[in-house]
């Protein structure tokens, strides 16, 4: 019941609401799917990790205004949110909800959550950020203008915080790098990324972030971030390719080193992610790898790795995903590097109406 109340009232305050002279239009979508993993030598896998979508996009019609908006609500198991840790409680998570506004027509402000301007993200569906964890695919709360000049692209924003309400640190997609409601989360950073074209189907960028750490557990704001990146996105007819390069640095809240009895609160680290896919008709296959190098005092972990390939087919109102995730180690909250053993198998399903 608790769950329904919730959704239901996210619901109404998307699509109730009258948008005067936009353009709206709304959507659904629904994903599932199987799981193996390979150390749980107990199970034969499980299917779920479940979520039901609604999309919600809209444009103020020609001469009628300069507004736009657009939502996606996610509701489910399956809905990558991290519970202990969002504004709801559930597995309820606004993804995204921002209303824009063109200031001309290659100028646009936007306001609410929306995609963090740093890198890029995997194009995998299932098995995430992975070694980009933090830097990848991540929805934060504040204001962005989008600019375009000569074919190049200028993002800046301004985020107050990860996510709505006072202690969430829900990212969503790319959780659990960024403290905890109970701990710590990342407030007041700004970001500015720019891509220049190289030829027509060859771009190159550079991403900076920095910001504030939130003390939560003396509520004051104590502790830093920052962390900037190379990048390379190519198109060579039927196959494209990216490259990557991170560095990020991080300076714990000082009560919160103390509580956890840390032997360190600077965090370093340099990460590197590389994408090679080909398309042909309805499928696309692809190749993510993501290294992480730890940089910090006392670390004794030497670079880790994760890969994951997978193939899509796009069967007509949706597509079928088969992925395969491997890794030798992983990111904590604290954006700090540590060996892991993880790998799994995922046989997903969507569509969309």
């Amino acid at each position: 019941m608790k769950l329904f109340t919730r959704t239901l009232m996210i619901c109404s305050a998307l699509f109730v609401a009258p948008v005067a002279f936009c353009s709206n239009q709304i959507s659904g979508g629904v994903w599932f799917n199987y799981e193996n993993v390979k150390h749980d030598k107990d199970s034969n896998g499980n299917l779920g990790n479940e979520a039901f979508v609604l999309y919600a996009d809209g444009k103020a019609d020609k001469d009628k205004g300069n507004w736009s908006y657009s939502a996606e609500l996610r509701v489910g198991p399956g809905s990558f949110t991290d519970v202990d840790n969002n504004s709801t409680g559930d597995n309820v998570a606004l993804h995204k909800a921002w209303i824009g506004f063109d200031l001309s027509e290659n100028n646009k402000i936007l306001i609410g959550k929306s995609q963090v301007p740093f890198g890029w993200k995997t194009i995998n569906f299932w098995p995430g950020d992975m070694l980009e964890a933090g830097y990848g695919d991540q929805m934060d709360t504040g204001v962005k203008l989008i600019s375009s000049v000569k074919g190049v692209d200028v993002n800046l924003a301004y985020f107050l915080a990860d996510d709505w309400g006072k202690t969430s640190t829900d990212t969503t997609d790319d959780n659990r790098h960024w403290g905890s409601s109970t701990t710590y989360r990342k407030i007041k950073t700004g970001v500015a990324d720019v891509q220049y074209p190289l030829t027509e189907n060859q771009r190159v960028g550079a991403s900076f972030q920095s910001g504030k750490l939130e003390d939560l557990i003396s509520n004051q704001e104590d502790g830093k971030h920052s962390a900037w990146a190379l990048y390379y996105l190519g198109q060579f007819g039927n196959f494209y390719t990216k490259a990557e390069y991170i560095d990020a640095q991080r300076t714990l809240p000082e009560s919160y080193v103390q509580q956890q009895n840390l032997t360190v609160s600077e965090i370093k680290n340099q990460r590197l992610a590389i994408e090679m896919g080909y398309k042909w008709d309805e499928w696309n296959f692809y190749v993510d790898v993501t290294q992480a190098k730890p940089d910090t005092e006392g670390s004794t972990v030497d670079t880790v790795t994760a890969w994951a390939p997978g193939i899509t087919y796009n069967y007509g109102p949706g597509w079928i995903y088969l992925e395969y995730l491997d890794q030798n180690g992983y990111v904590d909250r604290n954006g700090q590097v540590f060996e892991g053993d993880f790998a799994a198998t995922y046989l997903s399903f969507d569509f969309y109406f």
